[in-house]
């Protein structure tokens, strides 16, 4: 043979086997991720070839599917009460993805999830039957939430404390998820970005702000675990006004006449001395009440519900006027409405944390379960000793203190009240805090719940969290309880 013809030879041999081996790693290593990437037009096809499974409350779809007209997706997803449960759901879009509960579990509704797939379906790669994702949200607390929140900014989270189950989470503004669900509704899609009280941001779980007195929890906790004080009726050593040290900076009682020099734990509660808890911070050491904080949820980087939130932080690096700040839930404390509600949850729960979670199964499109959130997973926080003082010392604040808006005829109410500064200098108006827990006295039932008010439009001389979030969190409460 032509030694030029024979070298022809074996380099296209050599290019046959190099597109061989290239076609091999394509189909064999790479094909997933072509799958599944987000410009690959045939996902998004077959993502919306055939009505969505089910996102379901108290046995009812608050998700749909209709069919389309023209163009190649056949399906559209359709929500019922959208803006009621959008904070829940999230929104699953033909153009702009998906999100919440619809972005999780996209697999599982679209049918692509390998889990639906019977063996003949895995060999042909047929698409199954999409399965359904049932959540433990309560329609009745849902929208107890809702109705209360209003036109205000804000957000509320209700949970079970023994079992963690999540009962209501709203975000408002809210949105109707139905309305940028297709491919042409861009200017819905728009206005929604554009507007400055960003209703696409679920405030419930993504957004942390400084807690204001509701932390104030965090540090009383810390200090009977410390043994700082014995007791809530122990005195402390709080000077009232209190000078941050080393600064010649005086801290202040929002109530002057407010009898907070050196007072107890429980009359600090009932009054929100900021001079007794500031001056905690600082004797305990911010290395103790970051322990505490992140004994409750704080800090933790994937908190997933199983929607992840976002992390509620206690700063480290902090000088001793700083740590007297964050003792306040001001300086740089950020918490979630979610991570409130973990802190009274524990409390009401004896001490003991129950992970919380919005999701109790996913099925098949038969009602097998595919996946099942246990109601038993929790970590002990604080001694039962420290809970029951503590409960006791809420319950103060809601029968003689500064949370009277909680109160429920025949119910154990707790609770603490928070205002928290915003912007420069305190210059924009503040937040307005609740966090507390409820049991009615002879069913037992329990719930605790968090109520941030943003905005309310309210003036500034009319924000508390007494006069705007703990009516909130009455009537929320009380739905939990009539479950």
């Amino acid at each position: 043979m032509n030694k030029t013809i024979r070298r022809a030879s074996v380099f296209c041999l050599l290019m046959v086997l190099a597109l061989l081996v290239r076609a091999t790693w394509v189909q064999g290593y790479e094909a997933k991720a072509l799958a599944d990437d987000e410009h690959n037009r045939r996902k998004t096809i077959a993502q919306y070839a055939q009505p969505l499974g089910d996102i379901i409350v108290a046995g009812s779809p608050v998700t749909g599917s209709k069919g389309t007209t023209g163009g190649d997706l056949r399906y559209k997803r359709t929500y019922t009460q959208g803006e009621l449960y959008a904070a829940v759901t999230g929104y699953s879009s033909q153009a702009y993805g998906a999100t919440q509960l619809e972005g999780v579990y996209g697999d599982v509704l679209d049918g692509t999830d390998d889990r639906l797939k019977n063996p003949k379906d895995l060999l042909t790669g047929e698409q199954a039957t999409p399965g359904n994702v049932l959540t433990t949200i309560d329609p009745g607390v849902q929208k107890a939430a809702y109705e209360a929140l209003g036109d205000d900014k804000g957000a509320a989270v209700a949970m079970d404390p023994k079992t963690g189950r999540i009962l209501g989470m709203v975000s408002t503004p809210s949105y109707d998820p139905s309305k940028i669900s297709g491919t042409a509704d861009g200017d819905a899609w728009k206005a929604l970005l554009d507007d400055e009280d960003k209703p696409l941001v679920n405030r419930a779980l993504r957004q942390p702000l400084a807690p204001g007195s509701t932390f104030k929890l965090v540090v009383a906790a810390a200090a009977l675990e410390n043994g700082l004080y014995g007791s809530v009726d122990e005195r402390t050593d709080s000077p009232d006004p209190y000078t941050l040290p080393n600064t010649s900076t005086v801290l202040r009682n929002e109530n002057a006449s407010a009898p907070c020099a050196n007072a107890t734990l429980r009359t600090a509660l009932q009054y929100s001395c900021n001079n007794v808890f500031a001056k905690a911070a600082v004797d305990l050491g911010q290395d103790k009440v970051k322990k505490m904080a992140d004994a409750f949820g704080f800090d933790t980087e994937k908190l997933d519900v199983p929607v992840r939130a976002a992390p509620s932080v206690y700063p480290t690096g902090m000088d001793e006027a700083q740590t007297a700040l964050s003792g306040i839930g001001q300086f740089e404390v950020t918490a979630t409405p979610l991570q409130m509600a973990m802190v009274t949850s524990a409390l009401a729960n004896g001490g003991e944390l129950a992970a919380p979670h919005m999701v109790s199964r996913v099925t098949d499109g038969d009602g097998t379960t595919l996946e099942e959130s246990g109601d038993d997973d929790r970590e002990r926080v604080v001694e039962e000793s420290t809970a029951k003082q503590l409960r006791s010392a809420m319950v103060t604040v809601v029968e003689e203190g500064t949370g009277a808006n909680a109160r429920i005829p025949g119910a154990e109410v707790g609770g603490k009240t928070g205002t928290a500064q915003n912007g420069v200098d305190n210059s924009n108006t503040p937040y307005a805090w609740f966090t507390s827990y409820a049991k009615d006295r002879e069913s037992g039932e329990e719930v605790a719940v968090a109520v941030i008010v943003e905005d309310s439009g309210s003036a500034r001389s009319e924000v508390s969290g007494n006069g705007l979030a703990a009516p909130i969190a009455q009537k929320m409460m009380r739905a939990a309880l009539e479950r």
